[in-house]
């Protein structure tokens, strides 16, 4: 972290090679004379809690959510743009600029670099974002990727955004890329301690540490109730919750990519204490994100494991249902089966007498036995041993 001693006198900004004021790079030299650096002309807001919040492109509209110069731990200036903050931190040589932008173009990402020589790969990771938490020295700043989540009830889904830090020896300038976390709040905390703003720009890197990992704890919560119902749903049959498990399994591979390289980082500045004499205070206070911090990554690690867990106990009940169902129609085909069985038999028993009796029905004069005194009988009894016969072959089969 930057050392807490007495800023020095802002120099001139340094000119580099790399630097281009418009979109897109080239691998040819820059120009040599320079264009100065982009003023984003529109004013941040007074609060903090503004700005428009768009891409900042070069038409004017601006990325700056806001722009403020604080001193001993009270705020001096809140400049209209990038180039007043630039003149107003000159003039403060005691100061420090906290700039908040969002989704910022090259341009004014450029005009910082310039301004505080910042490093050229910095630079390309706050412009592309989509990158992992991270804790790179570049001389004596710091850059920071942090990933912050929020729950969202409606949908119970975790929301993430990417946060980018650039902390100096007398500037913090963080590059947010989606809706979490409200630095307003974090911001209107700092001023409201104005004791532990003055500590520096690695105070302002503490509270926004603290900021996002106490912006955990609701997205801890939200899964734990989220599993908790899964679990319910699990053991009443819902033949909907393979999905669920699925969607915030994925949720939690996302959520463990934000909160375990977390913990190195802070081991990492926690490290370099006595090389850069943080403040006793400001330690005591990393390290309590410190502990949070390992507190929450063990809690993801825990729900990736009870939901993988309740997905192979789901796997089981969906195969013993699956079982179940299959012996069922087994057995009920092995009824059917044996109900077609008797009604086949009991229709050829019936089938053998009207035969019989369907024979001696017809009208010739001379069918044998037509005019037999015994014929009568004869019929009856044939067709009463047929149906006899009939009936105890099948029965012997188990047919009846």
């Amino acid at each position: 972290m930057p050392e807490n001693s007495p800023r020095r006198e802002r120099p001139a900004p340094k000119k580099h090679s790399w630097l281009r004021p418009t979109a897109g790079r080239t691998n040819g030299p820059a120009d040599p004379a320079g264009p100065a650096p982009a003023d984003t002309g529109t004013k941040a807001p007074a609060d903090g809690s503004g700005g428009s919040g768009g891409s900042g492109g070069s038409g004017g509209d601006s990325s700056v959510v806001h722009a403020v110069v604080y001193r001993d731990g009270h705020r001096v200036a809140t400049p209209a743009s990038l180039a007043d903050t630039y003149r107003q931190l000159r003039e403060q040589p005691q100061g420090m600029a906290w700039i908040g932008l969002h989704r910022p173009s090259e341009d004014e990402l450029l005009s910082l670099a310039e301004e505080f020589d910042l490093h050229q790969l910095a630079v390309e990771d706050a412009l592309e974002a989509h990158q992992r938490p991270k804790l790179e020295r570049y001389g004596d700043t710091l850059f920071v990727v942090l990933r912050a989540a929020r729950y969202l009830d409606a949908p119970e889904e975790v929301d993430f955004g990417e946060l980018h830090l650039f902390v100096g020896p007398d500037f913090v300038i963080t590059v947010r890329h989606g809706a979490a976390p409200d630095l307003s709040a974090v911001r209107r905390r700092m001023e409201a301690t104005p004791e532990l703003l003055a500590l520096g720009p690695e105070a302002v890197l503490y509270a926004i540490l603290d900021a996002v990992v106490d912006g955990y704890a609701p997205v801890v919560s939200g899964v734990q109730t989220d599993i908790d119902e899964i679990e319910t749903e699990v053991f009443s049959g819902d033949p909907e919750v393979s999905r669920r498990i699925y969607g915030l399994a994925r949720e939690m591979v996302e959520f463990q990519r934000a909160t375990r390289p977390l913990v190195g980082m802070l081991h990492n500045l926690m490290a370099g204490f006595a090389k850069y004499g943080t403040d006793d205070e400001l330690q005591r206070y990393l390290r309590d994100v410190a502990d949070h911090v390992t507190h929450t990554s063990e809690r993801v690690d825990g729900f990736r494991s009870a939901l993988a867990d309740i997905l192979a106990v789901n796997a089981t009940l969906v195969t013993q249902q699956q079982n179940a169902e299959m012996r069922a129609l087994a057995e009920a085909g092995f009824e059917q089966n044996e109900e077609i069985k008797k009604i086949s038999s009991w229709a050829a028993i019936l089938f053998a007498p009207t035969l019989v009796g369907t024979i001696y029905g017809m009208n010739f004069d001379a069918m044998p036995e037509l005019h037999w005194a015994f014929g009568y009988p004869f019929a009856i009894l044939l067709m009463a041993g047929v149906c006899v016969s009939l009936y105890f072959i099948f029965k012997r089969r188990d047919w009846l």
